[in-house]
């Protein structure tokens, strides 16, 4: 009698956000014996590894991609994949809305399931693992809304969650045996302490933004930045530097066909270095002061108030007169001589 036939072993593909629960979801697969590869989609609107780089005030914080970090302590292997410029009409027209600000949460995880389910079937892999749990967010992880991820990606019943696997219906990775439903878990809500239990099972000490937050379109101030370029432009569109720029510096829109960024310290002032030869830049030759860039079309009077306004943010706030350097993109730059403006002539909703 010939002996059985070694069964192969099933390979799964995780999204791989950087934080604890989609650490959670692959190590439990891991430990049913499921090669487990990650996969990470950047987007552009990602919070760490940016900011964290260039402001003081974010000088203790990790300088790490958290995703590969994860990969590393899960000993698995990363893909991370471009998806700038598919996203764009996730982020301006979401089928199912926003959530408190542009956050497009529901279509933003349809989108990545989606797009993890074509990398399945181009590397033959069997299912996709996720760390969603039931409740847990309130746009994209509802128990009515989970149903819609597995529907419109078309991962249908390949799409393990299994943080909440037990409240949710058997799928055809459990149906066949590929993975033990008893070994899943059954989290629900908002509370994190389950997962933090299951970490200290696993052994696991360090993990990073364990309640999530890691897309800037979730916070306020971003989205109104952003709300306030589309509506400057007259059209909902943006390119990569425009997501970049947005994360950094002071916005102030004087008049509504342009702004100015306003670099807040040295580092951010080295990082706008970088756009000068796309933007009108400024900054002071008399006293100490940030760099400005410029964002639109403008006038000799607009360049005046601009470098008013960059005088203002100087050291030579309290001057009569402060020299400001205007380099404007193809032209001969120039000097102004320009009285600061105060700060009472700075309306409050200049300040995008």
């Amino acid at each position: 009698m010939k002996a059985a036939t070694h069964l192969k072993q099933k390979k799964a593909v995780a999204l791989i956000s950087g934080g604890l629960d989609s650490m959670l979801a692959a190590r439990t697969m891991i430990e049913q014996n499921i090669h487990v590869e990650g996969i990470n989609f950047f987007t552009g609107f990602c919070v760490e590894g940016h900011t964290h780089a260039i402001r003081k005030q974010d000088k203790d914080k990790q300088k790490r991609n958290n995703a590969l970090w994860v990969a590393e302590q899960l000993g698995i292997k990363l893909h991370i994949i471009d998806v700038i410029e598919e996203y764009k009409d996730i982020v301006i027209n979401p089928k199912h809305g926003y959530g408190a600000n542009l956050n497009p949460c529901l279509d933003c995880k349809c989108f990545m399931v989606k797009k993890a389910l074509q990398w399945t079937q181009e590397n033959n892999f069997d299912f996709i693992i996720t760390g969603e749990v039931i409740g847990q967010r309130p746009m994209s992880q509802r128990r009515d809304t989970m149903p819609v991820v597995a529907r419109e990606s078309g991962a249908n019943d390949l799409l393990v969650r299994p943080l909440c696997a037990k409240n949710l219906p058997a799928t055809l990775p459990e149906l066949n045996g590929w993975i033990d439903r008893e070994k899943m878990h059954g989290f629900t809500g908002r509370s994190r302490k389950p997962q933090f239990k299951l970490a200290a099972e696993f052994g696991i000490e360090e993990y990073a933004q364990p309640a999530g937050g890691c897309c800037f379109l979730t916070d306020k101030s971003y989205a109104n930045k952003l709300s306030d370029l589309w509506q400057a432009r007259g059209e909902r569109k943006y390119e990569f530097d425009d997501i970049m720029l947005l994360k950094i510096g002071r916005h102030l829109r004087p008049r509504p066909h342009f702004k100015i960024i306003v670099g807040r310290e040295e580092g951010e002032n080295n990082f706008m270095q970088g756009y000068r030869k796309q933007f009108t830049s400024m900054y002071t030759l008399s006293h100490s002061g940030p760099l400005v860039l410029a964002d639109g079309k403008m006038s000799e009077d607009d360049i005046y108030l601009a470098a008013r306004l960059t005088a203002r943010f100087s050291q030579g706030r309290d001057a009569q007169s402060v020299q400001v350097l205007v380099k404007q993109v193809d032209k001969e730059e120039i000097k102004l001589d320009v009285p600061p403006l105060s700060s009472e002539e700075i309306p409050q909703e200049w300040y995008v």
